[in-house]
């Protein structure tokens, strides 16, 4: 005869709930604060155990002052641009965004992201204060979304066209997969489309998120001068790349020259850097190596393009100074334009603090008011790539 039955074991807690509860301990959270820094430095760290720092001390000695000129007269044309795009985008959703204090902040945030861990630290701050001071956090944000899409867009599509065109070590592979890629993206397009048509909520956001796109990048009225002031920044950020290979003694053919710096670029879009350096050293190196021209070139091309990045954007180290020194009044707006009609366009910056009416959103997280992201601006996650 059996004895009585041996209690059952408890159970084991859930696996999705041990995970959520591994997550939200605090080294995890950290970790994934900072991953793309900590990326960006393993991938630096990497390179300079392989090819050692002769080469890039090199190339940064050879920065010279018309490099430096070059690149700041660049960064003004491609801030001036990149500015108006933003301004355009901007007024299509219904926003105040003067040309001047557009310029202003657009020269802050090139500063901060180059200054930064994460590389958009700048972006994220331009949008929640101009979102805030216009009284419509979310209209802000997606105006610098779409403002940053435009310039991935010019990057995609002139990219593409150069990488199939012109001699590169990836152009027999872009060709491979040109077919494959577009006929992924028809399908993605598709599968967006028809989102569009079912009731929920994500599709309400799309729907919304695709209305705005179509009003702040395609229409008739913006349409012309985004895909204008995109193709001009573009050419500023190719420039500069040309400018930092003859620096570093580079002899190559621009031709030659134009498919890596495509390649740089693109790196630079990736949120794993330190102020956007890591991926695109990481790329540049081997597109210069596999091209023949010597992964150490490569680095230091890639390392003195960082630095006249940087030189480019002081302009807004003084704009940040200028404004902090200020101390102004509460109760004015950021963009409020100084005069009315035509004259308001080209209105310098004003002070710096938030619309009264705008109070109420300070504590509105981003996830909430713009698709489709979702992180807060203090968690340093991206928000945009920062590349073009």
């Amino acid at each position: 005869m059996s004895g009585p039955a041996a209690p059952a074991a408890p159970a084991p807690p859930a696996p999705s709930g041990a995970l959520r509860r591994a997550l939200a301990t605090p080294a995890v959270r950290v970790l994934r604060t900072h991953f793309g820094t900590l990326a960006g430095t393993a991938i630096l760290a990497g390179l300079l155990w392989r090819l050692g720092t002769g080469v890039l001390l090199d190339g940064l000695r050879r920065i010279d002052t018309p490099a430096l000129l070059a690149a700041l007269a660049v960064g003004a044309v491609t801030t001036v641009c990149s500015a108006w795009r933003w301004q355009l985008t901007a007024r299509a959703l219904g926003l105040r965004l003067p040309l001047g204090p557009a310029v202003a902040d657009y020269y802050r945030a090139l500063f901060l992201n180059a200054a930064l861990p994460g590389g958009v630290l700048g972006d994220v701050h331009r949008a929640v204060r101009h979102g805030r001071s216009e009284g419509d956090l979310g209209r802000g944000v997606k105006a610098v979304v779409l403002e940053r899409v435009a310039g991935q867009l010019a990057l995609t599509v002139c990219g593409a066209a150069v990488l199939l065109t012109l001699p590169s070590p990836v152009r027999a592979d872009a060709r491979t997969a040109a077919v494959p890629v577009v006929l992924a993206a028809a399908a993605v397009l598709a599968v967006v489309l028809g989102a569009r048509r079912t009731p929920s909520r994500r599709a309400g956001a799309v729907r919304r998120f695709l209305a705005d796109a179509r009003l702040g990048l395609a229409s008739r009225r913006t349409g012309p001068g985004v895909a204008l002031s995109s193709a001009v920044v573009l050419a500023g950020h190719l420039a500069v790349f040309v400018v930092a290979a003859r620096t570093t003694g580079s002899a190559a053919p621009v031709v030659v020259l134009l498919p890596l710096a495509v390649l740089a670029l693109a790196a630079m879009g990736l949120p794993l850097n330190i102020g956007g350096f890591g991926p695109r050293e990481g790329v540049t190196a081997w597109a210069f190596g596999a091209a023949g021209l010597g992964a150490d070139q490569g680095v230091a091309v890639a390392v003195v393009y960082g630095v006249l990045s940087l030189v480019a954007s002081l302009p807004g180290a003084a704009v940040l100074v200028a404004r902090r020194r200020r101390h102004p009044p509460r109760g004015t707006g950021d963009y409020a334009p100084a005069t009315s009609g035509p004259a308001a366009v080209c209105a310098g910056p004003v002070s710096a603090v938030s619309n009264a009416k705008s109070a109420p959103n300070d504590s509105v997280r981003l996830a909430s008011n713009s698709f489709p992201f979702s992180a807060e601006p203090s968690e340093g996650r991206p928000m945009t790539p920062d590349s073009v």
